[in-house]
């Protein structure tokens, strides 16, 4: 994380995000995640005193979701693979204009392209576990220059077709594993960027709250309302 923030900030950032999650879930039994990420995200900031500039407000557009006073953020929501948190998989640009199946391109071009979009200094991911009866939630706000976020830590070479019409015709762009993260881009999905993370210990330190919530939904937006209604009576 960026040694910008203080250590009080930090805690603030942690204690807000536990608070914003928790009051999400008091009316929603659905996982929190996409555009209402962004908006929960630009709460915890403004509430930790980091003033928010603006924020793109669901509008998918991509590169920066919201402007901040520590910088731009890109916001991604995801859910952890497997039953021991051991990694997380995130969509990010479409590349069509540089590859597709028509056109495949060069591992330079593609690199370069995601690079030249990286309009933004952080990540900012929320990343759950879905249990029973609750959410683990992890909220991840790591440099968006990190190795396992890099497009340039890895080695890019021809993904090929497997089976039926397109076996052993390129399909995309896959990389390396490098310390359990990697890269792909597959041009039947649009020729989308996905990037597969590894949590590993030098991804953690980059978490920077953590909260566990009931799925269970304990009021509708008709109770709040009489509720708050009562109360400003």
């Amino acid at each position: 994380m960026s040694s910008s923030l203080s250590d009080s900030t930090k805690l603030a950032l942690g204690e807000n995000f536990k608070k914003c999650v928790q009051g999400y879930h008091l009316i929603n039994s659905e996982p929190l995640k996409e555009c209402v990420w962004e908006a929960v995200n630009a709460q915890v900031f403004v509430a930790s005193g980091i003033p928010v500039e603006s924020k793109s407000s669901g509008s998918h557009s991509p590169g920066s979701d919201i402007t901040c006073s520590i910088g731009n953020i890109s916001n991604k929501s995801a859910k952890y693979d497997g039953k021991k948190q051991e990694s997380f998989s995130v969509s990010s640009y479409r590349l069509t204009a540089i590859c597709s199946g028509t056109n495949p391109g060069t591992p330079a071009a593609v690199i370069a392209e995601i690079e030249k979009r990286k309009n933004f200094q952080y990540y900012s991911i929320i990343v759950r576990e879905e249990l029973a009866d609750t959410y683990n939630y992890h909220w991840y706000l790591i440099p968006s220059d990190h190795p396992s976020l890099s497009p340039n830590t890895y080695e890019w070479v021809p993904m090929i077709g497997k089976r039926g019409v397109n076996k052993g015709k390129q399909v995309g762009w896959e990389t390396n594993t490098v310390n359990g993260s990697n890269m792909s881009v597959s041009f039947s999905m649009s020729s989308q960027l996905w990037i597969n993370v590894a949590v590993n210990e030098d991804l953690r330190q980059y978490i920077v709250g953590s909260v566990i919530t009931t799925q269970k939904q304990q009021f509708d937006y008709m109770q709040l309302f009489d509720i708050l209604s009562k109360a400003n009576k």
